[in-house]
């Protein structure tokens, strides 16, 4: 790679797993080597979720964002990518920190599928009860 400065923040949700590279650009986005648009299948709730922590600092078309993505689903990836966009620009700076947060881009957010247990159909459904 050249002397380009590139900042790394990883991002999880559910099952997904996101490594993004904040690298100085044009404000383009690429996830698995595709274009966001495509690999997100054009819903504008995702690109615009992935987008979100730079628009609140006002870098939209300023950095590019590479993103290597696996697990889960579009939902789940879309934001992981979006809490590791989050963390690798308070790595640029510290400064970042602050309104990141308070929008809430900074939390990881902990909900995932619950283990199906055994003697149930999923994770809390039980077979039909029949009392004769």
């Amino acid at each position: 790679m050249s002397d380009k400065v590139v900042y790394l923040g990883t991002g999880r949700r559910k099952a997904s797993i996101a490594r993004v590279r904040l690298v100085p650009g044009s404000g383009a986005v690429t996830v698995n080597g595709k274009d966001a648009v495509d690999y997100f299948q054009q819903i504008q709730g995702y690109i615009q979720a992935v987008k979100a922590p730079l628009e609140t600092l006002g870098l939209e078309s300023e950095y590019d964002i590479l993103v290597k993505a696996h697990g889960g689903g579009l939902t789940g990836q879309s934001d992981a990518v979006k809490l590791g966009v989050a963390r690798a620009l308070c790595q640029l700076d510290p400064e970042n920190r602050q309104p990141l947060k308070t929008e809430g881009y900074l939390t990881r957010d902990p909900r995932a599928k619950e283990r199906k247990k055994y003697g149930l159909r999923k994770a809390r459904k039980a077979p039909q009860f029949s009392k004769r």
